[in-house]
Parts: C-alpha cells; sequence; structure tokens
C-alpha cells in the first residue's frame, strides 16, 4: 500500500516543482517588492498549499526510486548534482544580480529579499550531491534485497553495502571500467546487472570462475570434478518455509549457509497458516521422489571466458545462472559486504534490528 501511494505521489512531483521553480524565481521576487516590511506581500493561497507539498513529494519520489529494482540511480545522481550546480552557477552569475538591481531600483534594501527557495535547495544539495556521487560510483552503493533467493545469507528487506571497488572502478552511467583493482572469487556474494535486462540488479553468490566446469548435481556444486563440501545442519522452519534442508557450504575455507531440498517437484504451495507474511504462497520441502527422479536444480555448465556462474543460496528458490545463464565481467556493480538494515513491508513486525551490523559472509 505505502509503495503505490508513495508512486501516485511522485507523479505529481515534477509538475509541482516547476510551478514552484518559476514563482520562486519570478513572481515571488516582485511579490516581495511590491510589499514593506510592515505589510508584506504573502504568497497565494495555491502557491503556499504547493511549497508545503513539495518537500512531501520530493520524499515519495526518493522512496519510490529507492524500492524500484529498474532505478538508475547513477543516472539520477549524475542529473542531480549537474542541475543543481547549475541552478547555483545560473542565480550567482545572472538573477541574483537582476534581484539586487530591482530591489535597489525600487529603494529597497537587497539584503532584505529572500533567497529564492529553489536556489537554496540547490545550493544546498550541490556538494552534498557531489560528494554522494564519488562515494556511490568508486566506493560504496546500497541495494535492498527484493526476494528469497539468497536465504538464509540474506533475507527480503534487507539493506546492503555493495563494494564497488572491489572489482575494479568503474564510471557513473556508462559502467566504463577505469582501474582493475580485482576480481570476484569462488564464494564472494556479488552484485550485478541482469543479463537478460541490465537496467535491474540482481545479487548472487559466485560459484564459477571464467573456465571452470560447474556440476549441480542434488544441489551440491562441484567445481572441475572436485566436490564443494556440504554439510547437512538439520532441518529449516520460518512459517513460510517449512521441512527445508539448512546446510553449511565451503568455498576455500569460507563457510556460509544455504538452503535446498532433495526433490523434483515445484516447492510452491498455497498460503501457509503460519506465514507473516503477505506472499502469494508458501513453500515445503517434499523430498517423496528423492533418490528417484533427478533433482529440480541439477545442471552441467561451463564457464565462458571472461564470465561468471551466479547461484542463489536459496537453491531450490532462485531465478539464477543454471536458468538465464551467465554473468559478463562488464555487468559486474561490486561485493556485498554488510547488511545495514532490515525492513521488508510484506512482512508484520516492522524492521528486523537483529539484522543491522551482519557481515555478509
Amino acid at each position: 500500500m505505502l509503495d503505490v501511494v508513495a508512486s501516485l505521489m511522485s507523479l505529481f512531483t515534477l509538475p509541482v516543482l516547476l510551478v514552484c521553480v518559476v514563482d520562486d524565481w519570478f513572481l515571488r521576487p516582485r511579490r516581495q517588492l511590491r510589499g514593506t516590511a510592515a505589510a508584506p506581500v504573502d504568497d497565494p493561497l495555491l502557491m503556499k498549499i504547493l511549497y508545503t507539498l513539495l518537500p512531501v513529494l520530493v520524499v515519495a519520489s526518493f522512496y519510490s526510486l529507492m524500492t524500484a529494482q529498474r532505478a538508475n540511480f547513477s543516472l539520477l545522481l549524475v542529473v542531480i548534482t549537474l542541475v543543481s550546480g547549475v541552478v547555483w552557477l545560473i542565480d550567482h552569475r545572472l538573477l541574483a544580480p537582476r534581484r539586487v538591481a530591482a530591489a535597489r531600483a525600487a529603494g529597497r534594501d537587497p539584503a532584505n529579499l529572500e533567497t529564492p527557495g529553489t536556489v537554496d535547495y540547490a545550493r544546498s544539495f550541490f556538494p552534498i550531491m557531489a560528494v554522494l556521487l564519488i562515494v556511490r560510483s568508486f566506493m560504496f552503493e546500497p541495494y535492498r534485497i527484493p526476494s528469497d533467493s539468497m536465504m538464509p545469507t540474506l533475507l527480503d528487506g534487507d539493506f546492503i553495502l555493495v563494494n564497488k571497488y572491489a572489482y575494479g572502478l568503474r564510471l557513473p552511467v556508462t559502467q566504463e571500467k577505469v582501474l582493475d583493482v580485482g576480481a570476484p572469487q569462488r564464494g564472494d556474494v556479488a552484485v550485478f546487472r541482469y543479463p537478460p535486462d541490465p537496467g535491474v540488479n540482481y545479487v548472487k553468490r559466485v560459484v564459477g570462475l571464467p573456465g571452470d566446469l560447474v556440476e549441480v548435481r542434488n544441489d551440491q556444486l562441484i567445481i572441475n570434478g572436485k566436490p564443494v563440501p556440504l554439510r547437512q545442519l538439520g532441518r529449516y522452519e520460518d512459517g513460510c518455509y517449512q521441512n527445508m534442508r539448512l546446510a553449511e557450504e565451503e568455498f576455500d575455507g569460507r563457510k556460509h549457509q544455504v538452503l535446498h531440498c532433495l526433490s523434483s517437484d515445484p516447492l510452491a504451495v498455497p498460503p501457509l497458516p503460519a506465514c507473516n507474511r503477505s506472499i502469494l504462497q508458501g513453500y515445503i520441502c517434499n523430498e517423496s521422489t528423492a533418490g528417484i527422479n533427478a533433482d529440480s536444480g541439477d545442471r552441467i555448465m561451463q564457464v565462458p571466458a571472461g564470465q561468471y556462474l551466479m547461484v542463489g543460496d536459496n537453491r531450490d528458490n532462485s531465478s539464477d545462472g543454471r536458468v538465464w545463464g551467465f554473468v559478463d565481467e562488464s555487468l559486474l556493480v561490486g561485493k556485498a559486504s554488510l547488511v545495514w538494515f532490515n525492513w521488508d513491508l510484506q512482512r508484520s513486525g516492522g524492521p528486523n534490528w537483529s539484522r543491522i551490523g551482519t557481515s555478509i559472509e
């Protein structure tokens, strides 16, 4: 519901902003000059309403962008930085001198004229947006986990920090690599642009490097003929998932947990009564066909040069490289490093405070 309201409000942001800019730059200064200190001329009622609504609409727009999967934040930051810088420069070089001249011609003290609010915003935003653009492009980028595909390592609603320099520095918008710093290692949790639709970011675990022969057999990875250690820890249940296998996987001494089910049958079932999320389905592990039919996730894949195989930790509920193929090196965004917040709006109970500060292994 909140997403829908924010999306609807964001539709009005640009027209309201344009009206406020025109009034703020050209009409409001004239109203101020017509008034006096004892009898100032108020803004029209409509403009008072629009000026009050504008910050709310801007917040709604930012929320919509934060929760959208297709938002191009790099382009957005570049545009905001450039626009705020240009607005500040135009006012400093052109509009401010005209306001001063008009005030003096009217016998008024220019110091008593208010700076247009949009210019004040631009002057405040420009250095902040410039720093944010540099940090987000070359150091750390926030990303929100939108699905269960990386359970139990990452949960739907986790907000994570992505290390942008781990796999090389890239220019914003164009994504052209300008400095080769490092490369993904097996076991890394990586964020990348989804190969079938690069406008969407995905997060999965790196399981295959260029040239690797990767086999998935009964949810166990076999890389270049060597099985990756997979130690069973017991069963996993959280109300939405029932009877799943919880296991510990190890890549070169680095351990993490995975969920899986030895079944050739789909896991999705109607909503479960104990599930505390407003999702359309639940997941029950039914292993009645285990050992009879091949597991639904079984694959054998040869990783091409310059590409990587990405697989989710939730092995039986993940759309990953086993379905849509490999990730080219040019699509890499960075390495997931830390959970800094969690709030799944589909899950009851509000934010999960225990997730804050969780290191991503």
